[in-house]
C-alpha cells in the first residue's frame, strides 16, 4: 500500500492533462492529485493507473478514466458536508474522490465480490463513506434521502424514477444515459415535479445492473 513521490508527480501530470481537458473546479482537481489511484487498481496495472484511461477491476466491471470521474464531480458542484448518492461504488475510486471534496457519501454496489473488496479497502486508505451498501442501484437508498446531489457510475437505459424522487429541491442528479453508448445528463430539481435537463456529450459505461432477484 504505498504511495511515493513519484505516484505524486503522475499524479500531477494527470490533474494537468484533465486541466488541458477543461475541467476547472480546484476541489475535483485538489482531490484527484490526493487519491491514490494505482491502490484502487491489481497491481499488474499499476505503471499505467495514472493514464486518463479505464481499467478492468474484476466482476465485468471497470474503474473509469479519470476525466469521467472529474466530469461528473464537476457537474455534480460539491459543497463541503453535502449528502452525495453514489450508485456504483465499484473500485471505490469514486467514492474517494468524492469523500475527498468534502462530501458525505452513501454508495450503493451491485456486484457482491466489489462491495467486500472496496469495503476493506477505502479504511485502509483513511476514506470513510458515511455509507456502504450492497444492493440494487436503481432504488437508491430511500431511507437517507434527500440527497444534495446523485451521482451513477454506470450506463442506465433510462434515469430511474426513485432517484428522481431522492433528490433535494436544488438537487443535481449526474448520470450517463443510453444503451451501447451513453449521453452524460444532468438533472437539476426545481420543484418537487419539475426538472431541469442538460446534455453533455457521449461516454462509455458499463451497463447499471438491476437486482433481478
Amino acid at each position: 500500500m504505498k504511495d511515493t513521490n513519484k505516484h505524486q508527480g503522475l499524479r500531477n501530470q494527470l490533474v494537468k492533462q484533465l486541466q488541458d481537458k477543461g475541467i476547472t473546479d480546484k476541489n475535483v482537481l485538489d482531490s484527484i492529485s490526493k487519491i491514490p489511484r494505482h491502490l484502487f487498481l491489481e497491481s499488474s496495472f499499476e505503471d499505467f493507473a495514472y493514464q486518463d484511461k479505464a481499467f478492468p477491476i474484476g466482476a465485468g466491471q471497470t474503474i473509469s478514466q479519470p476525466y469521467t470521474v472529474a466530469f461528473q464531480s464537476q457537474l455534480l458542484e460539491v459543497k463541503k458536508e453535502a449528502k452525495i448518492l453514489e450508485i456504483g461504488t465499484g473500485s471505490g475510486y469514486q467514492t474517494a474522490v468524492l469523500c475527498k471534496m468534502g462530501a458525505k457519501v452513501y454508495s450503493v454496489e451491485r456486484q457482491n465480490e466489489l462491495f467486500k473488496t472496496t469495503s476493506l479497502l477505502l479504511p485502509k486508505l483513511g476514506i470513510r463513506p458515511k455509507f456502504l451498501s450492497f444492493g440494487d442501484g436503481y432504488k437508491g437508498l430511500p431511507q437517507y434521502a434527500p440527497f444534495d446531489g446523485i451521482i451513477v457510475t454506470a450506463g442506465a437505459p433510462f434515469i430511474p424514477q426513485a432517484l428522481m424522487a431522492q433528490l433535494k429541491i436544488g438537487g443535481r442528479l449526474v448520470i450517463p444515459v443510453g444503451e451501447n453508448e451513453q449521453i452524460m445528463t444532468l438533472l437539476i430539481r426545481k420543484n418537487e415535479t419539475q426538472f431541469e435537463k442538460h446534455e453533455y456529450g457521449d461516454f462509455r459505461f458499463v451497463p447499471l445492473l438491476e437486482d433481478k432477484n
